[in-house]
């Protein structure tokens, strides 16, 4: 069988994005679905931000369409997931969970990054009824409304410093006793009025019916001044991090020390030749539906002009 001209694996915006340039170059590209078809915006409810939707989309039919609009154009989606690589020769060897492997002269991994959770029960039931990763993606639909942050870090401050500027009132939730954030960061929040910092607490627990209600929270957990007490509140931000989902490829592709993979420049070019990078894996800071389809823009017009050299 001949090698695939461009093989994408992931589906959320950039890999959707990446199949609809590809298909129409000519490229005739594969879309490998994996776990998660639609990717980590699946995990939300409503989108309002991503340009062509005025009055907000569920984020699932959002995906979709950008689906439907790859399929139009010719790209072969599958819904299969990768559990190997071989990217020490061209072509590339990817194996699916199948047992079948595929040969590609190009790819696109756009595989996502997977935010970090606290690993309570309560995170599924409430999951985009209430809990959030992304403050940017939701913070919205919190208007005037009271929410907590989760996180010590300069993530977890910017979040809450943009979540200030639309919520009512803001609770930090910080495991240790101090910000591990920048000082200039702390400094914002501790001179925000909207943003009260609980130091040396945890979320145990949420509560609600049908929407997060309350948390239960911890002070010194463990010790003897050990608090117990419940804080009411409308939603719950995660901001302890995301885990960038390229394990599979880091024996090939070189990625920064948290595991992003690492691009060329402001394009999605990797360490190895014809392999390029899109989406959330490469991108530690935006994080944003938007950047991540850009991004599987730039991947399917540098891999279609890496196909002509060949």
């Amino acid at each position: 069988m001949n090698p695939i001209k461009c093989l994408i694996i992931g589906s959320g915006p950039a890999g959707y994005t990446a199949a609809i340039y590809a298909s129409r170059a000519g490229l005739a590209p594969v879309v490998l679905e994996g776990l998660q078809p639609g990717g980590q915006l699946t995990t939300t409810t409503e989108v309002e931000n991503f340009p062509g939707y005025p009055e907000g989309i569920d984020a699932r039919d959002m995906m979709d369409d950008i689906r439907r609009q790859a399929e139009r154009f010719g790209a072969d989606i599958r819904p299969v997931a990768v559990t190997a690589v071989d990217f020490s020769a061209s072509p590339y060897a990817v194996t699916l969970d199948d047992g079948s492997t595929l040969t590609a002269l190009s790819v696109i991994i756009a595989t996502g990054a997977s935010a970090k959770y606290l690993g309570l029960p309560a995170e599924e039931t409430y999951r985009g009824t209430g809990v959030s990763a992304c403050a940017t993606c939701d913070g919205f639909f919190y208007r005037k409304k009271t929410v907590a942050v989760v996180g010590g870090g300069d993530t977890a401050c910017e979040e809450a410093s943009y979540l200030a500027g639309l919520a009512a009132k803001v609770y930090l939730i910080v495991r240790k006793p101090f910000l591990r954030a920048s000082k200039a960061m702390q400094e914002r929040v501790l001179s925000n009025p909207k943003i009260e910092v609980r130091f040396e607490t945890n979320v145990t627990d949420l509560q609600g019916d049908g929407g997060v209600e309350s948390a239960t929270i911890v002070f010194k957990q463990g010790t003897p001044e050990e608090q117990v007490s419940t804080l009411p509140i409308d939603g719950l931000f995660l901001a302890i991090g995301h885990t960038p989902n390229s394990l599979l490829f880091r024996p090939w592709i070189k990625t920064d020390e948290a595991g992003y993979i690492i691009t060329e420049g402001s394009g999605t070019t990797t360490n190895v030749p014809g392999i390029f990078a899109a989406g959330d894996v490469a991108d530690p800071f935006f994080k944003q539906a938007i950047t991540a389809a850009a991004s599987g823009c730039k991947a399917a017009i540098q891999a279609e002009k890496y196909l002509m050299t060949l």
